[in-house]
């Protein structure tokens, strides 16, 4: 049987490649990729806590700072040193279910970690309130 490694931090982080997605100018996605990469450089070095804080208010309020320290942990840690990892898609949208109207890109990276070489990993950074690119969930499959 295979062991899965999940981390969902909002119900509404499904896979969301439907209908209704709409194209980013090429200056907002990349600097909603860039945001994705800077936040996984975080937690790539267990920097926990400081991912959290870099987060957005959507996410923040969702979970402590605490929890998510424990339950990233609970799932990285035994995945080991991040080997290589690259973007393999990305989708623009103003609405997700479950989530407010807002500017969201569903991002998938292809990541192979020491201990589990074929992953892929849902971030998903929204337009936050001061105007900056910040992560409200991830998911690791």
């Amino acid at each position: 049987m295979k062991k899965r490694y999940v981390v969902v931090f909002f119900s509404f982080m499904v896979f969301i490649f439907s209908a209704g997605l709409a194209l980013a100018g090429p200056s907002e996605e990349k600097a909603a990729v860039k945001a994705a990469q800077d936040w996984l450089a975080l937690i790539d070095t267990e920097k926990y806590a400081e991912s959290w804080t870099e987060s957005a208010a959507l996410f923040r309020s969702a979970v402590t700072a605490a929890q998510w320290s424990g339950q990233v942990k609970g799932v990285r840690v035994p995945l080991g040193r991040v080997m290589k990892r690259t973007v393999r898609s990305k989708n623009y949208s103003k609405s997700l279910p479950g989530a407010p109207d807002g500017e969201y890109v569903v991002i998938q990276f292809e990541t192979s970690f020491e201990n589990k070489k074929n992953a892929v990993e849902t971030v998903t950074p929204m337009l936050d309130k001061d105007g900056r690119w910040r992560v409200s969930g991830y998911y690791i499959k």
